[in-house]
């Protein structure tokens, strides 16, 4: 745990400049990595998982039209959940970046290829409900020909995720390497996040590979690092972390 002494240095805003940008960014992680989880999981599990239905186009496409607002608020929570990510990665840049500048930069670049292909892949979202609108220049194609593009869309979308997913994994085991070689964290958390982000990047790999294993692993191979990172930001909110003290005056 942090001392009384840094305690009563921080109270008093006594702590060094940099310590004091380090604690803030901090609390910044530790709220954004609880956010994020909360909108990525609306987006991308409630509310996609209660329109596409699993290799049937047609349902997929009227649960669509029926729930538009829905599958709109939807994309919208994934671009919140981008720009979440990309201010938390700031955030962790500026925590972990003392303990080793390149490679807290290489982490930082990792996920922010990570949420730029994320951010790309709403394009498809957005691209399935103009195939679905029954606008005027469609009419060459018939309702099941539009149906079908609208699916390949989505399925489009679901593939660049995981491409994104692969960087994620990356990007985290390294920020986790960082967590666990700074000791501003229990080591066994951030070994936790070691070890979960690790197998989120190598399983991610092998179900490009194997793409039948998804019915099988997914969710179940999420569940070490969304554990890391809901206990991680609940850590950092009501803990913060231990920067060791410096003496600034005598």
């Amino acid at each position: 745990m942090r001392s009384a002494v840094a305690r009563e240095l921080e109270r008093n805003g006594t702590l060094p400049p940099g310590e004091r940008s380090q604690q803030i960014a901090a609390r910044v992680a530790g709220f954004l990595y609880l956010f994020i989880n909360a909108t990525g999981i609306f987006g991308y599990s409630y509310v996609r998982g209660r329109l596409i239905v699993r290799g049937d186009a047609a349902q997929t496409a009227k649960n669509i039209v029926a729930s538009e607002r829905l599958f709109r608020i939807g994309i919208a929570s994934d671009l919140i959940t981008v720009a979440g990510v990309i201010i938390l990665v700031w955030a962790l840049y500026v925590v972990l970046e003392p303990i080793n500048r390149n490679g807290a930069l290489l982490a930082a670049f990792l996920r922010l290829v990570e949420n730029t292909i994320l951010a790309v892949t709403t394009v498809n979202l957005l691209a399935a409900l103009a195939l679905l609108s029954g606008a005027d220049y469609l009419r060459a194609l018939d309702a099941q020909q539009l149906q079908a593009l609208a699916f390949a869309s989505l399925r489009l979308y679901g593939a660049l995720y995981e491409v994104g997913f692969v960087f994620l994994g990356l990007g985290s085991t390294v920020f986790s390497y960082l967590w666990f070689k700074s000791r501003y964290i229990p080591r066994a958390l951030a070994a936790l996040g070691i070890f979960g982000s690790l197998l989120f990047a190598i399983v991610t790999l092998a179900i490009i590979v194997f793409p039948g294993w998804a019915a099988v692993v997914v969710p179940a191979y999420w569940g070490p690092q969304g554990v890391f990172e809901i206990g991680l930001g609940l850590w950092l909110l009501a803990k913060g972390i231990r920067v060791p003290v410096r003496q600034t005056a005598k």
